[in-house]
């Protein structure tokens, strides 16, 4: 990545070919880690600030916005374009696994699993805060099926499918806030691209999702995750700073080991930022 040197964007970044399947990617990876699943069965929707929070947090991002200012080609509108497509597939697994939570929940204890629920977070934000740090961490998706192994109560377990509508609403509700905040990005990116400093944001960002899993154990205030983020949006506002180059302005040319020379070195220089 040219100028994000986002940990989790940078892994992706090798796996996948082309920006718009990068953003796809990073969209919908907390659908595909069970990541978004486990916060509905740890209550992290239950009110309209967790909707926002988690709509922010997983949805949308650090990673979202290194995505879309950094890497994505084409004017705003075709950008806005592509976040608009991807948010029809987006929306509808989101209500698909929301549909399904109460079934889930029958066969769990909540209680133990809310514990996994935040520490899949936090190892998010680890992953996000450092490249290195995430190298030793397993994948969200190992800590998930850990913690329904762990959790599993079959004395309560219903074969019938129950649909709570007002959780799917809110499951919605909350991918929509991703939606809207990548076309805010998208739609933005020319004065962002100015304005923004992404790793100080990114930085930020990781430290409103370590804070996630505290309000989820009720052990801060719910809001303070979305506080931090707000703070950290502010604190990247850097104006006079150096503007974002997008990929294709890089010295690299795509392809061949040049790529592969230079995402090391920024993910060494990464590693060396006064913040590690």
């Amino acid at each position: 990545m040219s100028s994000s040197q986002h940990p989790i964007a940078l892994r992706l970044e090798r796996a996948v070919d082309g920006p718009t399947k990068l953003l796809a990617i990073v969209l919908f990876l907390p659908l595909i880690d069970g990541i978004f699943p486990a916060l509905i069965l740890a209550g992290a929707l239950d009110s309209v600030v967790g909707i926002l929070q988690v709509g922010l947090l997983i949805f949308g991002g650090s990673a979202v916005l290194a995505v879309i200012l950094a890497e994505m080609e084409g004017t705003p509108r075709e950008q806005a374009t592509i976040v608009l497509v991807l948010a029809v597939p987006l929306v509808t697994l989101a209500a698909i696994e929301a549909a399904l939570a109460p079934t889930i929940a029958s066969v769990l204890d909540l209680v133990i699993f809310e514990r996994f629920a935040a520490l899949v977070i936090a190892a998010i934000a680890a992953k996000t805060a450092s490249a290195r740090v995430g190298e030793y961490l397993p994948r969200p998706a190992v800590i998930v099926g850990l913690g329904f192994i762990a959790s599993v109560d079959l004395a309560g377990a219903s074969l019938v499918v129950t649909t709570d509508l007002e959780l799917v609403a809110r499951a919605v509700a909350a991918a929509l806030v991703g939606v809207a905040f990548a076309l805010a990005v998208a739609l933005g990116g020319p004065w962002l691209r100015e304005a923004m400093d992404i790793d100080r944001f990114r930085f930020g960002s990781a430290v409103a999702l370590g804070v996630l899993p505290l309000a989820l154990l009720n052990l801060v205030p719910e809001q303070a995750p979305l506080a931090v983020l707000v703070v950290a949006a502010v604190l990247a506002f850097d104006p006079g700073g150096e503007p974002i180059e997008r990929a294709s302005e890089g010295t690299v040319a795509d392809g061949g080991e040049g790529d592969d020379r230079e995402t090391g070195d920024r993910l060494l220089d990464h590693e060396r930022a006064p913040w590690q």
